[in-house]
């Protein structure tokens, strides 16, 4: 039962109490984390986001300046050819979808929001290709506001690793970091997590004795081989 009332088995403030060391020395780890996206605009992170889906960061920030300098703004995008934008993002993967979910959103802001990127979660959801995570990213990071917590695959599988939920759904993760992470730290604990998550606690192989979270981890699903001291 994925439920964050039964995270573990453990009472609410030892949860509690490993969340507050986690976000605390991932702080200080990363005293200014950011995406890893290069963006000016609330536009402009919201392409980047969408098209940063099965793609990496590197790849975007090669492909958005290109496509920026072709259809700078929202009302430019609204009026692209798909097979246009396709040819530009093709690198990224999923370029169909991609630039269908792009125009239509751009469409939409144009027609629904006078042109503006809304500021809320029930808006940001009507646009094209964009879901909870990349609703949370651009709210937290273009407006300040925190509705929610983006859930990626890193966010997923380190807060399932120290114990923060017992879930693999994004849904039910955000769920159940929410009440444990200070509201203004819902942006601060995704940027934490996904650099942590890159360099120390990957997939395959995460660097255990190189951890600053080792002595409170509970390592849940890390078989004793899974783990490297290699930096």
């Amino acid at each position: 039962m994925n439920s964050s009332h039964k995270q573990n088995n453990q009472q609410p403030t030892e949860v509690q109490a490993r969340a507050a060391i986690v976000l605390d020395r991932l702080l200080k780890r990363y005293p200014r984390p950011t995406s890893a996206l290069n963006w000016s605009t609330p536009w402009e992170l919201l392409v980047a986001t969408a098209l940063s889906a099965q793609c990496t960061d590197k790849r975007v920030n090669m492909v958005t300046p290109v496509l920026f300098a072709r259809w700078p703004d929202v009302a430019s995008m609204a009026q692209a050819d798909p097979r246009e934008v396709e040819k530009v993002i093709y690198s990224t993967g999923f370029y169909k979808n991609k630039a269908k979910n792009l125009i239509h959103a751009a469409r939409t802001i144009m027609n629904t929001f006078a042109g503006q990127v809304p500021q809320s979660m029930a808006e940001l959801i009507t646009l094209g290709g964009v879901a909870r995570k990349t609703a949370n990213i651009i709210l937290s990071n273009a407006f300040g506001i925190h509705e929610g917590i983006a859930v990626d695959t890193h966010v997923k599988r380190i807060a399932l690793r120290l114990g923060l939920t017992e879930s693999t759904n994004p849904i039910r993760v955000e769920k159940d970091l929410m009440p444990l992470v200070p509201r203004q730290h819902w942006g601060n604990i995704n940027h934490c997590l996904v650099l942590f998550g890159r360099k120390v606690c990957k997939a395959r192989g995460p660097l255990c004795t190189a951890c600053d979270l080792t002595d409170i981890c509970p390592r849940i699903g890390i078989p004793s081989e899974d783990t490297s001291s290699k930096k």
